[in-house]
């Protein structure tokens, strides 16, 4: 056969299999992209912004795409996960156990607090009780401090949890003090975040700790065989401390310097935790042996079975507890608790501000009906794209009247919440979807005026080193920062 060209070809060499086959593949990859994204928008029916952005992305990104879906896209928690986690509950989280089993740490609350309660309890299982000291910790080094000579001190059990365990100053403090009360025959168990403490674990430090006794176990362990099965970014963020079930810690800290080794161009990170000796201790305490338990198979009955002094005078407190594993909206719910109840001031502080679209709502709600609503966040962040997220944020906040300060002393890794100066809120979330969705997380909700006050002067203290951000200025941006703001907000329901 002569072509057009003169030149001479042999139809024994022309392959039509080759369309053939293109055909098949592009069929192949459209079945599985509309299989894929119906299956997303099933699955995301309860969130639709979420939804959107993942059809964008199966749809522009086909493979790649669908790998991140695969990796990132459910909150898959595993089989045998869950399974070990429901044992531990039936084991642990039993009427007579929690603290307000006992008549006399029951406490009744103004219908403001007794509505938020009674929300915080149903979502998270754990009711308010009287009797408890709270001691309010705004600087790291106090805290550590605090919290070192209590180990000292311990009769019976030391149980830590924590996100993140540096090797530094205030990590070799906790240890030392840990140490020495293994050696007194005190029982230490430490549970740490596998990855968040991912060089802890490997260090001379942990293995000292371990050779003197002191139970180091990491939590949530990823590896190529985990991640068929559940996802490797759901991660245990709890701040958890228990010396004999009677003294607890809970808020933003991690045992670490504010100096902050592993990310010091941010440095100083200012922390915000409670103290609390009284009978909320035990939910801390049913937490941490929930956890405990959940990563060890193993439930020390004693500690479960002490129940914490009241204090004289102590204030209601109640402990809220959220994560992947029993009621993913928890966090949320609690959250846009508080700013509903809010009658004339709302102050929160977060380093990280990428909420559902529900929360930005709410909070526009909140400043249009009259209450003061301000928002503190880091002027710079760890995380580039976060920080372009939270500022995506910006423009409706600011057209409905929210204030929103930008802290120039250091990363803000504080989070906080004062309500009409009545009640507080000290909690390891961040105002942000993987703290709403994805992490193990935990607080105290504190009811009364002066714990609230005093909680609210140490934001007034954030607000004082911060800019405050200007309707009128915010609108001049560049196109560049407009832009780069806007696609990282699109992101912003997978971050």
């Amino acid at each position: 056969m002569i072509d057009t060209l003169g030149i001479i070809s042999d139809p024994s060499t022309d392959t039509p299999w080759l369309s053939e086959t293109l055909v098949h593949f592009l069929l192949i990859d459209f079945t599985v992209r509309v299989l894929l994204i119906t299956f997303v928008l099933i699955r995301k029916s309860k969130h639709p912004q979420t939804a959107l952005t993942w059809v964008i992305l199966l749809m522009g990104l086909p493979i790649l795409g669908f790998v991140l879906y695969g990796l990132f896209g459910e909150e898959r928690f595993g089989y045998f996960r869950k399974k070990r986690h429901a044992a531990a509950v039936k084991r642990v989280d039993m009427p007579g156990v929690h603290a307000n089993s006992v008549p006399d740490n029951r406490v009744i609350l103004p219908m403001v607090s007794s509505q938020i309660a009674s929300l915080a309890e149903k979502v998270s299982g754990s009711a308010p009780v009287s009797g408890n000291e709270v001691m309010l910790l705004g600087d790291s080094k106090r805290f550590v401090t605090q919290l070192s000579a209590d180990i000292d001190a311990a009769q019976e059990e030391v149980h830590l949890l924590f996100f993140i365990y540096l090797d530094d100053g205030a990590g070799q403090m906790v240890a030392d003090s840990m140490i020495e009360a293994s050696k007194r025959g005190i029982v230490c168990r430490l549970l740490v975040d596998a990855v968040g403490s991912k060089s802890f674990l490997k260090s001379a430090l942990a293995a000292r700790m371990r050779d003197a006794g002191v139970e180091v176990v990491g939590a949530l362990p990823v590896n190529p065989v985990r991640m068929l099965f559940s996802r490797l970014d759901l991660r245990n963020h709890r701040k958890i401390a228990v010396i004999d079930g009677q003294i607890g810690y809970t808020g933003s800290n991690n045992l670490a310097e504010a100096a902050f080794a592993i990310k010091p161009d941010y440095a100083p990170w200012v922390d915000c935790s409670v103290r609390i000796n009284g009978p909320a201790c035990k939910e801390l305490q049913i937490l941490f042996l929930e956890d405990w338990h959940f990563e060890t198979g193993k439930l020390p009955e004693t500690p479960l079975k002490r129940q914490p002094r009241r204090c004289a005078d102590g204030l209601p407190v109640q402990i809220i507890a959220t994560g992947p594993n029993f009621y993913n909206e928890a966090t949320t719910q609690i959250v846009q608790a508080c700013i509903h109840q809010a009658s004339h001031e709302l102050v929160l502080t977060t380093p990280y501000f990428v909420p559902d679209e529900t929360t930005i709502k709410n909070l526009c709600v909140s400043a249009r009906r009259g209450v003061q609503t301000t928002l503190v966040v880091p002027a710079r962040n760890d995380s580039w794209m976060v920080a372009a997220a939270s500022r995506s944020n910006y423009e409706p906040l600011l057209n409905a009247g929210v204030d929103i300060h930008e802290f120039s002393g250091g990363l803000l890794h504080a989070k906080t919440i004062s309500i009409d100066r009545e009640i507080g809120v000290v909690m390891s979330a961040n105002l942000d979807r993987r703290s709403f969705n994805l992490n193990f997380e935990c607080g105290g909700i504190v009811y009364d005026s002066d714990f609230a006050t005093q909680l609210r002067d140490l934001q007034q203290t954030y607000i004082d080193v911060s800019d405050r951000i200007e309707e009128s200025e915010w609108l001049k941006r560049s196109v560049a920062r407009r832009v780069g703001n806007t696609l990282a907000g699109f992101l912003s329901p997978i971050l």
